[in-house]
């Protein structure tokens, strides 16, 4: 009996290589999941930093969809999926090991590839790290067998629930901007691809099935539309701008109408700007340069004229005022039942009470503020969170305040039925 083999091809050489095999130049496919696990790994870094801080910088979807994220489809599952699966990546890792010195400084990186190792569909032939976890791939995947065999269960789905909450579904929303685009025009277009309603409180805003994935949609790319949550497109709609208000500035720069406060990342604003139908001035006011940034970004995408972006103090008729606040009320659009706070169920504590009440501090000393411009006629307050400490508490600490400045409470979009809880009078 004779065995026959095939011969192992003879390694290519370069010209120029005296002798040294030639270097296999690295596939398209292998570049775009290189870079993306990098853009993943910083997104991922900002977002645990901020969970562990309980201050983030942004959601994770803001994060992902920032105008320095290339690859934002890839990224944003990378981070996903890397979040979703961390508690399961971390302990694996940690019996066996991998995460010495050196790779520490990379912790997020190796998350991800990891996680690619384990559950994803890697492609691991480029980057140090990626070499450096796939020669331990083998022991990877027998410490996650291990860690199935110690919390008795059968399959990664069971250990998933474990830890994780279960996902919220929501309909996508998608506000038109009129600057660009009608909204007829626009709900013809995205018929082409979605089922799409109008809504029924704001007739601007669109709603398309959960899921719809717009990101690199045309119309989202050239700025006609944005994708923007009801509550956050109420917000505008509540302060009611007319086009063309004018007011007499009494600092010795232009006249401005309408003063957004704390207005990053600018969908609130450049909504503003179409409801005045880019008549008008707007002066749109944040401390942070990073998300003054991201705020001059939104302005130009919307074609908006009328805004400008500063921190001088000037004379205004309206105030939208949309401060720092928990988020609370957008746990499942920010995506935070993937947090590792949220896994482990820490919530409620001592902790979260006093970044409450500073919250609170702050929130009342901005709205006092905003009664101190003379020329102001109307204020608008708005958080995205569920506690009465930074919704009704705030303002019924500044009513008096509001009083004798002439102010009183309004009901806006009369329609919408929800209200305030009824704490004091007025409160509902």
């Amino acid at each position: 009996m004779v065995r026959m083999s095939t011969k192992s091809p003879a390694p290519k050489y370069s010209a120029a290589g005296a002798g040294m095999p030639e270097k296999r130049r690295p596939t398209n496919a292998e570049r775009s999941a290189y870079f993306a696990r990098r853009e993943a790994a910083k997104v991922l870094r900002l977002v645990l930093q901020g969970d562990a801080r309980r201050r983030a910088v942004g959601s994770i979807k803001s994060l992902v969809y920032s105008p320095s994220v290339r690859n934002k489809k890839a990224t944003f599952a990378l981070v996903c999926q890397t979040l979703k699966h961390l508690c399961i990546v971390k302990e694996v890792l940690n019996d066996i090991g991998i995460l010495n010195s050196k790779w520490k400084k990379q912790e997020e990186l190796v998350y991800i590839i990891a996680y690619d190792i384990l559950f994803g569909q890697a492609i691991l032939s480029t980057g140090d790290a990626e070499k450096f976890l796939s020669r331990r791939r083998d022991a990877l995947v027998s410490g996650l067998a291990s860690l199935l065999k110690r919390k008795k269960v059968k399959n990664v789905q069971e250990l998933l629930a474990l830890y994780q909450s279960p996902d919220v579904s929501r309909p996508r929303y998608v506000r038109v901007n009129t600057l660009k685009l009608d909204v007829e025009s626009a709900r013809l277009e995205l018929e082409k691809q979605y089922s799409v309603q109008k809504d029924d409180l704001l007739p601007d805003l669109l709603v398309l099935p959960p899921g719809s994935d717009l990101h690199n949609h045309p119309l989202v790319v050239n700025g006609s539309i944005f994708l923007q949550g009801k509550a956050s497109s109420m917000v505008a709609a509540a302060l009611d701008p007319k086009p063309g208000w004018e007011v007499v500035a009494y600092a010795l720069l232009a006249d401005i109408d309408v003063l957004d406060a704390c207005s990053a990342p600018g969908n609130k604003t450049v909504h503003l700007a179409a409801l005045m139908r880019g008549k008008g001035k707007i002066i749109a006011c944040e401390l942070n340069r990073e998300r003054v940034k991201r705020l001059n970004d939104t302005v130009k995408l919307s074609g908006a004229s009328s805004i400008l972006s500063t921190t001088f103090w000037f004379s205004v008729r309206a105030i939208l005022l949309d401060p720092s606040c928990s988020g609370s009320g957008t746990a499942s659009v920010r995506l935070d039942h993937l947090l590792p706070s949220y896994a482990a169920g820490r919530t409620g504590d001592a902790a979260d009470e006093e970044r409450l009440n500073k919250l609170a501090a702050f929130q009342k000393k901005a709205l006092e503020h905003a009664f101190s411009f003379p020329a102001v006629k109307r204020i608008v307050y708005s958080t995205c969170s569920i506690h009465q400490t930074e919704n009704e508490d705030v303002i019924n600490s500044v009513l008096p305040l509001a009083m004798s400045c002439g102010f009183r409470l309004e009901a806006p979009l009369p329609q919408w039925r929800r209200r305030g809880l009824p704490f004091f009078e007025g409160g509902n």
